[in-house]
């Protein structure tokens, strides 16, 4: 009895140690699984080592063998190659909505599922420009929370926020519940975004996952969605371009703040200028994109600097302008 409890028990301790310590270059020998062993109470004969291994290939492991001086037994195919762990630990580092902290915890679960050697080329840092990790630890609990509502089709309540000057947290609707029949989750612009029924509005809107806060899936059934899908509704809502790199100066309406600490982050130092106002300085590549953005904020955002930036941005507007100016008359001798 005794005997195959010892059996029982050396199973599991060879196998953790092949899990966590082997890979094709750094094979285990019979005298370190012996070893091992040793440390745990039991003992091994040679001959049963080469049983044991026996053992694991028959319960699934993929235990190869290496001959040689330095041979020994090791962890060939795994549930993941290291090439497909890399390419997990660079989205994680470089996902947006994760917070650091999950970020460590994720990728450290995900060292686990290699030696402990492979493990050491995942602790790599991946450069993604101008990245700016979410602010809300919550959200990675939230959106499994959200998946469930949506699954089961039941309305949501939530309480929704934006980042004032302060870089506070300030709920909009002073602090009433939204109420929402979510539809589906929508990743964008490396934002998650629920889009659903808005009872308030009547009509489908998108939320950012991040800026809700104290959500609570209710007992009643939401609105059918009937033919709604994220795939449409994501392609009516908005590149990497190149462009000339410099130091724009901005000076922003206090209401802009949040717009501002959500494209540049919280630590974008916001420097108030007069009553109602702050100026924000940014590194950035001039290109048409950002142009377009900052149209779209409309007279809350003034360029300041440099020059020739301003002076591009005010022709750009003009001539867009002119545009319009022209066709007028144009559609009126076309009758339209």
């Amino acid at each position: 009895m005794a005997q195959t409890a010892n059996y029982k028990r050396k199973l599991p301790i060879l196998a953790k140690l092949l899990l966590e310590r082997s890979d094709e270059n750094h094979p285990i020998s019979r005298q370190e699984m012996q070893r091992e062993l040793e440390r745990w109470g039991l003992s091994a004969e040679r001959k049963s080592i080469y049983n044991d291994m026996e053992q694991l290939q028959e319960l699934g492991l993929d235990v190869q063998s290496k001959r040689g001086r330095s041979g020994g037994w090791y962890i060939g195919q795994r549930d993941f190659e290291l090439a497909e762990l890399k390419l997990l630990v660079d989205a994680v580092q470089s996902s947006r909505f994760l917070t650091e902290r999950k970020s460590e915890a994720l990728i450290r679960k995900l060292e686990g599922l290699t030696s402990v050697y492979q493990a050491r080329q995942l602790q790599r840092q991946v450069y993604v420009d101008r990245r700016v990790k979410t602010m809300n630890e919550s959200i990675f609990y939230n959106v499994d929370r959200l998946q469930g509502a949506i699954a089961a089709g039941r309305a949501i309540t939530f309480r929704y926020f934006e980042y004032n000057a302060r870089r506070e947290r300030v709920f909009r609707r002073e602090g009433e519940r939204y109420r929402l029949t979510p539809y589906g989750l929508i990743w964008d612009s490396e934002n998650y975004y629920l889009a659903g029924w808005d009872e308030l509005w009547e009509e489908v809107r998108h939320y950012r996952v991040d800026k809700m806060a104290d959500i609570v899936v209710s007992q009643s059934k939401g609105r059918p969605r009937g033919g709604w899908t994220a795939e449409g509704y994501a392609r009516k809502h908005f590149g990497m371009f190149a462009g000339t790199p410099c130091r724009l100066k901005l000076r922003c309406e206090n209401r802009m703040a949040g717009v501002i600490i959500d494209r540049f982050g919280l630590e974008v130092p916001l420097i108030p200028d007069g009553e109602g106002y702050f100026t924000v300085s940014v590194d950035l590549v001039v290109s048409p994109p950002l142009w377009g953005w900052l149209f779209g904020l409309g007279p809350g955002v003034e360029v300041l600097g440099p020059a020739w930036a301003a002076e591009d941005f005010a022709a750009r507007l003009e001539q867009a302008a002119a545009l319009y100016r022209d066709r007028a008359p144009r559609m009126e001798e076309r009758g339209e």
